[in-house]
């Protein structure tokens, strides 16, 4: 068997399943039984019977995972898998954050730690951001880690002061507006399609805005025909790879060859076998942590049903 077959076997014979954030290396779509966004995926480590989950993804979405199934062994393929705008935050930088602008509810991004879900008041992902920001019913958040994801939100609702702490996807914010400008001249017959991690005025400049899931799904649906794709080149692969296989005749372009976030490129096959196999790589949290970390999930998972 080869190391595809081979983890499919161990799969079944551990009741295990793999959850892939579409940012992965494509060939990890092969075995893996959910390929998405990190509130789709959230969604499914919540619902899943399995007895072990294999995160192919990076370390603060396996977190998640434990964070909603503490019964279950959660795995991450390889542990070097972290998240640069996750590390930008910590307890004691939040706190000082929060001491700052008092009395004002907090906002976290899902791409944060444990401990950093465990001081705020309720969790989002770019999917819902919006959404969740205008349940609130307030006129002020704070918003951490993302400073661009939180302006976005402010730029979409209005009428809600958007206090963002200040950190940033580095794979997005190489994202210029100049390369918007190069895109429309090098193809004017093509949509740009952009992560609201972007910068302001890049997304200002753009056809659509929204999350990785978003992004796929108006490419699938809309007739236009080219595309230009402003977030992480496994978007591209996957749109470009599905286009194939379902004779859409559309094609997908990276807006810029430098788009990769190499964290996200750290799991490989060899590393998903391994971890099943030796069941090594488990994510543990201390329980204080993960309940005050879930109430902060569980207030965004509730405001749509599962």
């Amino acid at each position: 068997m080869d190391i595809k077959e081979e983890i499919l076997k161990l799969k079944k014979e551990k009741n295990a399943i793999i959850l892939t954030h579409c940012y992965q290396n494509i060939e990890i779509d092969d075995v893996s039984d959910f390929v998405g966004d990190s509130l789709y995926l959230s969604r499914q480590a919540a619902k899943t019977n399995a007895d072990i989950i294999v995160f192919a993804g990076v370390y603060f979405m396996a977190q998640s995972a434990k964070i909603l199934s503490p019964e279950k062994k959660v795995l991450l393929p390889n542990m070097n898998s972290g998240c640069l705008m996750a590390d930008m935050i910590d307890v004691e930088s939040l706190r000082l954050f929060k001491s700052q602008h008092p009395n004002i509810p907090v906002v976290c991004y899902i791409n944060s730690t444990a401990e950093v879900k465990a001081e705020c008041d309720i969790c989002c992902t770019s999917s819902n951001a919006v959404e969740i920001v205008r349940g609130l019913n307030t006129d002020k958040v704070l918003f951490v880690p993302d400073t661009y994801l939180g302006k976005w939100v402010e730029n979409k609702l209005q009428n809600v002061e958007v206090i963002t702490f200040n950190g940033f996807c580095p794979t997005h914010l190489r994202i210029r507006p100049e390369d918007i400008i190069t895109a429309r001249k090098n193809h004017p017959d093509a949509l740009i399609l952009t992560h609201p991690e972007c910068h302001i005025e890049v997304c200002k400049m753009s056809d659509f805005v929204g999350s990785t899931k978003e992004i796929m799904e108006f490419a699938q649906k809309n007739n236009n025909k080219k595309f230009i794709i402003a977030t992480e080149k496994g978007v591209v692969d996957r749109l470009n790879r599905d286009s194939k296989l379902n004779n859409w005749n559309k094609e997908f372009i990276l807006i810029n060859p430098n788009i990769v976030c190499q964290n996200m490129k750290h799991n490989t096959l060899d590393d998903i076998y391994r971890v099943l196999d030796k069941e090594t790589n488990e994510i543990t949290l201390e329980e204080n942590i993960r309940i005050k970390a879930k109430n902060c999930l569980d207030r965004m998972l509730m405001q749509k049903k599962l």
